[in-house]
């Protein structure tokens, strides 16, 4: 069990590099996903400060959605976001998605995203 959790830090720390490379100052799209919610924040890594936040635990989301832990519900956690960021004035983010491989409910929550107006 130690070993998978080393191989996953290092792949998320792996990824984090990357983005940091290619961010150019954007603002970051963060992705945690557990094996019953979905949680994506956007951050400001230079203020160190979270700007928007939506999570699948969400009173709302709670009552609309059947379960935290499908695509339907990432998709509906990245629009709330993005219609969230869009109200801040933010367009533009770089989608980090940590360890998770960019496949179901995180490509879903990225295409949610997109529908709501971000870009990345």
């Amino acid at each position: 069990m130690a070993r998978d959790t080393k191989i996953e830090e290092r792949r998320k720390a792996r990824v984090r590099k990357a983005i940091r490379e290619r961010a150019y100052g954007r603002l970051r799209l963060s992705v945690f996903r557990s094996s019953k919610q979905i949680y994506a924040q956007i951050i400001d890594d230079e203020k160190g400060a979270t700007l928007v936040a939506a999570s699948s635990l969400e009173k709302a989301n709670r009552e609309a959605l059947k379960t935290g832990a499908d695509t339907e519900a990432a998709k509906v956690v990245g629009k709330l976001l993005a219609e969230r960021a869009v109200a801040k004035g933010v367009k533009q983010v770089v989608f980090d998605r940590g360890a998770y491989m960019y496949h179901g409910r995180v490509k879903a929550l990225a295409d949610g995203a997109r529908e709501g107006g971000l870009e990345f």
